[in-house]
């Protein structure tokens, strides 16, 4: 018994139709879902850049309790890596961290010592990497 060939032809395959209907429905998940997923990352950034800052705020604490100053301004963070050669050579330093980390937009922190809003300060300019701005390009420092 034969099957009629119209009835075959449907069979085979999708139409023009069902084909663009599909990629619509697609479109409008993925209008509705990839804006949400993108402000869920740069909410992600923010919060690592503040967990960095809080870690190295941790580490400078450490420094002074075994030296009895912060590093200097000219020593900066690295003074937290590798023995500072400037300034006062503290006496009883250590290795503090095994590497800077860099902010999660590829840029290095920074660091005041003295800090305009605290004793010292350690921050990251944000994403747009200048000092100021909103949202994710606003500063994220140590006094926040």
């Amino acid at each position: 018994m034969r099957l009629p060939t119209k009835r075959l032809r449907r069979s085979r395959g999708f139409t023009l139709i069902e084909l663009m209907v599909v990629l619509v429905i697609i479109g409008v998940l993925a209008a509705l879902i990839v804006p949400n997923m993108l402000d869920r990352a740069d909410d992600a950034r923010v919060t690592a850049a503040r967990t960095d800052v809080n870690n190295l705020m941790q580490a400078l604490k450490l420094y002074k309790l075994d030296n009895l100053r912060y590093p200097s301004g000219e020593q900066g963070l690295q003074a937290l890596v590798v023995k500072p050669t400037v300034g006062v050579i503290p006496a009883n330093w250590r290795p503090y961290l095994d590497k800077l980390p860099s902010d999660p937009w590829g840029h290095p922190y920074q660091y005041a010592n003295p800090g305009l809003k605290g004793e010292i300060d350690v921050y990251s300019f944000g994403a747009d990497g200048v000092v100021g701005g909103e949202k994710t390009n606003a500063d994220i420092g140590s006094w926040q």
